[in-house]
């Protein structure tokens, strides 16, 4: 489905300067806020403060994601890191119930490696598990927050969530945008959809476990 003219204008010309000048003006607000939950986090969870990790982007090119950290380092006697059950703690599960974790991803915007609304980014591991169908989900930079998140977030199936980032992929719009950054702040309000039914956040993508019909047509 392509975009009208006014949304293909939007998405060329328009959505990347209003990224870095919301994410700018957006860091220049919240900096204090930075500071507080930095030492917050330093004192309850330890160092480092930020947890870093590599993630695909638009057309699938990696960069360093960045976010507070919400779990402890805790090991077993085998010297290997504890479930996320045990080491996300209390303060940890506020920071993600809130959102408050996903802050610096506000420098990734500023950077380009983002969007305000987008896929968000997942797993490098992921990349050799998606079908051709689910690869679209990279066509546009990844999101602070998307479709899926203001639909369930971590309740619905990897198939549905990726289904919904393709429909935004197709849909991309001022319009589009307002809703879903109006959404996500209702469901940071209401603490909507933060885990799955069998896992603290969200069980590991393994491949999608029904046939894509779009491939056969």
């Amino acid at each position: 489905m392509e975009a009208s003219n006014g949304n293909g204008i939007y998405k060329r010309y328009i959505k990347r300067p209003l990224d870095f000048v919301l994410s700018l003006a957006a860091i220049i607000a919240l900096c204090w806020l930075f500071l507080l939950l930095a030492i917050l986090v330093r004192t309850k969870l330890g160092s480092p403060v930020l947890f870093k990790q590599k993630r695909p982007g638009m057309n699938e090119k990696v960069f360093m994601m960045y976010k507070f950290r919400t779990m402890t380092d805790e090991r077993g006697e085998d010297g290997e890191l504890l479930p996320d059950d045990i080491r996300l703690t209390k303060f940890g599960k506020f920071l993600r119930s809130t959102s408050l974790d996903e802050l610096p991803e506000l420098f990734n915007i500023l950077k380009g490696d983002m969007s305000l609304v987008g896929p968000r980014p997942l797993l490098v591991q992921y990349l050799a598990l998606y079908n051709n169908h689910q690869k679209r989900r990279h066509e546009v930079r990844p999101g602070l927050s998307g479709l899926a998140q203001i639909s369930g977030r971590n309740t619905i199936s990897w198939e549905s969530k990726f289904d919904l980032d393709v429909e935004y992929v197709d849909s991309v719009s001022l319009v589009n945008d307002i809703k879903i950054i109006f959404f996500t702040i209702k469901k940071v309000f209401i603490r909507e959809g933060i885990n799955s039914e069998t896992a603290a956040t969200m069980e590991f993508f393994e491949g999608s476990k029904v046939e894509d019909r779009r491939e056969r047509n």
